[in-house]
C-alpha cells in the first residue's frame, strides 16, 4: 500500500485507521520515501504504536533530487542522510526493501553499489532496489555487483499499468515499457509498480470529455488508453467486477513477480483493490486489453 498521501487525511487518526484496515484485510507491505516527509512520519507513529513492525514489511526510497540541493543526490552523504533519516522517522531500526528515487547517469554505478553495500552489511537495509531507473542501468549496476563481489539490485519499483502515459507523470520518473517488460520477463527480477491504477483512470471519473484534471488529460489522456478503457469495461462486466479492478489484476497477472502499490482514499477503495488482486488473467486477456494480438472483440480470445 502507498502512503505519500497520508498528510492530506483530516486527522492523524482517520490515517491510522485506513493503515489498520489494510492489514486487517491481509495487507503486509508498505511503501513510502524520504521525500513523503510528514507521511512517512505518519506511518512510522502507526508502526510504533500498532506493534506490528516484525510482521510488516516496508519500502522506502531516497536520493530524491532536492532543490535545495542542486545536482544528483546518489553520492554516498546524501544516500546515507536520506536513510538515516527514514529510519528515525519510521521509528525502526531496519528498512526491509529501500531504493533508490531516482536515478542520474552521471554519477557511476560502482558508486552506488558499494555504498548501498556498506548500508547492507550494516543491517540498516534487507534488500536494494531501484525506483526510475532504466533496466539497462540496473543491469550494469547488477553487472558490477557481480564482478565485485556485491549485492546488487534485487527488485525494481517503475510505473507499470494498464494505461499508457503519454509523457512522464513526474520529472525524472520511468515507466515499463516492451523492452523492459522482455527484460523482466528474462532475469524475473520482482517489480513494485507505483501508480499502478493510473491515478484512477479506470474509475470512471475520467472521460475525453472531462478535461478538468490537468495532469491526468496531459500524461493519460490518448486513444490508446480509452480504448482499454472499453475493453476493461466489457472484460469487468463478464467477470463481474470493475473496470478498475481489472487493471490492476493487468498489473499484478504479469509473467514474472509484480505488486501493485495501491494509494486508496477510504476504506472502499481499499476494498475493491484486496478483490481486484483476486482475479486472475489469461494471457490471451492479457494481451487483449492492451491492445496486442490478433483479438478485436472479446468473444474470440
Amino acid at each position: 500500500m502507498g502512503t505519500a498521501h497520508l498528510y492530506e487525511y483530516e486527522s492523524k487518526e482517520k490515517a491510522f485507521s485506513i493503515l489498520d484496515e489494510y492489514v486487517v484485510l491481509g495487507g503486509n507491505m508498505f511503501d513510502t520515501a524520504h521525500q513523503y516527509i510528514e507521511s512517512e512520519s505518519i506511518l512510522g507513529e502507526w508502526l510504533e504504536k500498532s506493534g506490528k513492525r516484525n510482521k510488516l514489511f516496508i519500502m522506502t526510497k531516497g536520493a530524491h533530487p532536492d532543490d535545495g540541493e542542486p545536482g544528483p543526490r546518489l553520492h554516498p552523504k546524501a544516500i546515507k542522510n536520506d536513510l538515516m533519516e527514514s529510519l528515525e522517522r519510521l521509528r525502526t531500526d531496519y528498512i526491509d526493501f529501500y531504493a533508490l528515487h531516482r536515478d542520474d547517469e552521471t554519477v557511476e554505478v560502482g558508486e552506488i553499489i558499494e555504498t548501498l553495500n556498506e548500508h547492507l552489511n550494516a543491517g540498516h537495509i534487507h534488500a536494494i532496489g531501484a525506483s526510475n531507473w532504466t533496466h539497462l542501468r540496473i543491469q550494469e549496476a547488477n553487472e558490477y555487483a557481480a564482478d565485485h563481489g556485491l549485492i546488487g539490485f534485487t527488485f525494481n519499483s517503475p510505473n507499470l499499468s494498464l494505461a499508457k502515459c503519454n509523457v512522464p507523470r513526474w520529472p525524472g520518473c520511468v515507466s515499463v515499457n516492451d523492452d523492459m517488460l522482455d527484460w523482466h520477463i528474462g532475469t524475473q527480477m520482482p517489480l513494485f509498480s507505483w501508480s499502478s491504477q493510473a491515478g484512477g483512470f479506470f474509475s470512471g471519473r475520467f472521460s475525453p470529455d472531462v478535461q478538468d484534471n490537468e495532469e491526468m488529460v496531459r500524461v493519460y489522456y490518448h486513444e490508446g488508453n480509452w480504448e482499454r478503457y472499453k475493453r476493461a469495461q466489457n472484460l469487468a462486466e463478464l467477470k463481474g467486477c470493475t473496470p478498475i479492478q481489472i487493471a490492476l489484476a493487468y498489473v499484478l497477472n504479469q509473467p514474472f513477480l509484480a505488486g501493485a502499490i495501491i494509494g486508496p482514499q477510504t476504506k472502499e477503495e481499499l476494498t475493491s483493490s484486496i478483490e481486484g488482486s483476486r482475479i486472475t488473467l489469461t494471457s490471451k486477456e492479457m494481451n487483449w486489453l492492451n491492445l496486442r494480438g490478433k483479438e478485436d472483440v472479446l468473444e474470440n480470445i
